[in-house]
Order: C-alpha cells, then sequence, then structure tokens
C-alpha cells in the first residue's frame, strides 16, 4: 500500500510541474495577443487606402495589368499558407492547412496548376511528410511578424505574377490564413489577392455611405499600378501575418488554459486517490497493531495458566 500511495505523490509532483508550465504559456500568450491585436488595427487602415487607391487606377483606366485584369483562361496559380513556427495552439494550423487542401482541390478541379507557397514551421512539415511539393518557405518570424518579413515574403510572388505562366509564372494569387475576429473566436479564411476584383472593392464604401475619392494619375496609369503593385502585395500578407500571429497566440492562451484546468483536475483526483490509499494504510496499521496486540494479550494469559 506504501507503494501505490509513492505512485499517487509522484504523479502529483509532475502534473504540479507540467501545470505551472501551462499556467506560464497561457499569461505569456494572453500578453503577446494584446500586442498583436493593436498592430493589426493599426495596419487595417493603411491597406484599406491602399486597395481603394488600386480600385480608383482599375476603375478609371482602361489599362491591363497584372493587378486588375483577369487572364481570359487562367491557367496556373499559387496559394500562400501562413501557418506557425510552433504548436501548441489546437486546432489553429490544422484548420488553416485544411482550407488550404481544401481550395487547391477546388482551384485542380477548375484545370489550375498550383504552386504552393508556405510560411511557418508546421505547414512546411505537413506538406514535406506527404511529399506535397512546395516552391518556397520562411519561418522564424511568424510570433512577431515585421513588415520587412512581408517584403520577403512578397518578393517571389510578385515576381511570379508578373511573369508569363509559360516562363513559370501564374495567373493568380491566392493566400489562406486565419482571421482573427475576437479572443475566442479565430477562422481559417482564403481570399485572392491577385488579380484584384474590383466590383467588390468598389462596393464597399457605397454600403458605409461613402464615396471614392478623384485621382488624376502621373506620369500614366500604368506606371501608377507598376508601383502600387509590391505595395498593395506586402500591406495585403502583412497584414495577414498580423492576423495570423494574433490568432495564433489567441489559440495557444486558450489551449493552455484548457490544460491547466485539466491539469488541476487531475491533481484534484490524484489527491483524493492519494488520501484514499493513505487512510487505507493507516487502517491497515491500526488492524496489524490491533491484532498483535490482541494476540499478544492471548499468548500472556496462556502462559499465565
Amino acid at each position: 500500500m506504501g507503494a501505490q500511495l509513492r505512485v499517487y505523490k509522484r504523479r502529483i509532483r509532475s502534473v504540479t510541474a507540467t501545470k505551472k508550465i501551462t499556467k506560464a504559456m497561457e499569461m505569456i500568450a494572453a500578453s503577446r495577443v494584446v500586442k498583436a491585436q493593436r498592430k493589426v488595427a493599426a495596419s487595417a487602415p493603411y491597406a484599406t487606402e491602399l486597395t481603394r487607391a488600386v480600385t480608383a487606377v482599375g476603375t478609371g483606366s482602361n489599362t491591363k495589368h497584372p493587378l486588375t485584369t483577369e487572364a481570359e483562361t487562367a491557367t496556373r496559380s499559387a496559394v500562400l499558407l501562413l501557418t506557425s513556427d510552433r504548436g501548441l495552439a489546437g486546432a489553429f494550423n490544422s484548420n488553416a492547412i485544411k482550407e488550404a487542401e481544401l481550395l487547391t482541390a477546388r482551384l485542380e478541379a477548375e484545370g489550375k496548376e498550383v504552386d504552393t507557397y508556405i510560411v511557418g514551421r508546421r505547414g512546411l512539415a505537413h506538406y514535406n511528410f506527404r511529399e506535397l511539393k512546395v516552391v518556397e518557405s520562411w519561418s522564424g518570424f511568424t510570433d512577431e511578424p515585421a513588415y520587412a518579413d512581408a517584403k520577403k515574403v512578397a518578393a517571389p510572388l510578385i515576381e511570379a505574377i508578373e511573369k508569363d505562366t509559360a516562363a513559370g509564372g501564374v495567373d493568380e494569387l491566392h493566400i489562406v490564413y486565419t482571421e482573427f475576429v475576437s479572443m475566442m473566436t479565430q477562422t481559417a479564411v482564403d481570399g485572392r489577392l491577385l488579380p484584384l476584383r474590383l466590383e467588390e472593392v468598389a462596393e464597399e464604401p457605397s454600403t458605409k455611405g461613402e464615396i471614392l475619392p478623384l485621382f488624376e494619375f502621373e506620369p500614366s496609369a500604368e506606371d501608377v499600378l507598376d508601383a502600387l503593385l509590391p505595395r498593395y502585395v506586402e500591406s495585403r500578407i502583412y497584414n495577414a501575418l498580423l492576423q495570423s500571429a494574433a490568432s495564433k497566440h489567441a489559440a495557444t492562451r486558450r489551449a493552455m488554459k484548457s490544460a491547466t484546468d485539466n491539469a488541476g483536475d487531475l491533481i484534484t483526483s490524484l489527491s483524493r486517490l492519494a488520501n484514499a490509499a493513505r487512510q487505507a494504510e493507516i487502517t491497515q496499521e491500526i488492524s496489524e497493531i490491533v491484532g498483535g496486540s490482541a494476540a499478544l494479550a492471548d499468548a500472556t494469559a496462556g502462559s499465565d495458566k
């Protein structure tokens, strides 16, 4: 019985140590998600206004440009998948990967070849394990992405969209990331970055009662679009990286809170079992003492006779 009690105590110490770790990780994630939320809010106005400027150029001119002109027959698409470098975030990575796989299957069903680009070690490990082709990948900055990281990711994608498909270029650019809705809700979404759907963007201001400003283009609309193309792609990728980072921290906080709560429940259960084992051990010792005392008394009485 003493051995069983030692096993329970050892397990309680182990679970208590794990609970301290998960509690610390929960607090760290909670502090990081607040900072990430602020960055998301700060980046949104720039991305929105840049998209409006691109829309104004596209709707105000007849210039054919990869930023605003769809190919008559799209044959090749690029998909950028944003995941994290680390796990311990519940279904955060698996949901984004599943969304990317669904998007890839849909594009392939339309007869398009798909080039996959991945941010984050978790997504890359998933594709490498299944021996799926990845054109290029990046890692090391998913927890706290900077604008320089977005530029690094956007560079090969812009190069691919500017190339002809015969030379290895793509007709479309899609992105899959996790949208931060709230501390409790994060949703994996996909969207098409290029070519920009002008009619969809143009409808957004009208729903708010706003009117797009008028622009004059110097030296030409095409030159303006050439200058805006990298800025647009970089800003959209940067905003998606920030949203993905905020979602990851929120998912980690939720997962670590659940782990901490489960550890507390397990400690309570083990403590009850340990108390029951200790009580049984005490009862057994008392029974042995009483039995031994009775046997000694009987032996003494027999010797007196």
